[in-house]
């Protein structure tokens, strides 16, 4: 019976599921929802294109090392089927988590805003929504996070 299939199956959805977390300035945590937050106003000073580092849980790691342990073993009988299995794991490790930061990385923006009190902030997010100099926004702060929106 061929496992690689499955094997297969279960690392992308171990993988995908990571990806589930936002850091869009639409989307809210479930503990976000119902609680209060501080609006601010202000101008948008200017905007910078920055990347979002993708997540580095043990998850691809994991799914890579499974998989790889399990195409490993199929190299060879006896203790070549071992050897295979234990490089076959290390180098699967290494790639599911490379993998894994590729896939949930994201683009994001650097808002920096002149508050209406003079104070000068600068939030990150996803570039999930358009700002330029000079656009009068809100910015969002409660439950530890802080979002720029129109």
């Amino acid at each position: 019976m061929n496992r690689l299939p499955l094997a297969l199956a279960l690392a992308a959805a171990a993988v995908l599921g990571g990806c589930a977390s936002s850091q869009s300035g639409s989307a809210y945590e479930r503990r976000q929802a119902r609680q209060e937050m501080s609006v601010r106003l202000g101008v948008v000073e200017s905007v910078r294109r920055v990347t979002i580092e993708g997540t580095k849980s043990p998850v691809g790691a994991v799914a890579g090392a499974g998989l790889g342990g399990l195409a490993g073993s199929n190299i060879g009988r006896g203790r070549g089927s071992t050897a295979g299995a234990i490089v076959g794991a290390v180098i699967g490790g290494v790639a599911g988590s490379a993998v894994e930061e590729q896939v949930t990385k994201k683009e994001g923006l650097e808002i920096t805003v002149k508050l209406d009190s003079g104070e000068l902030i600068a939030v990150t997010q996803e570039a999930d929504e358009t700002f330029h100099p000079g656009e009068r926004v809100r910015v969002l702060r409660g439950s530890g996070a802080s979002r720029v929106t129109h």
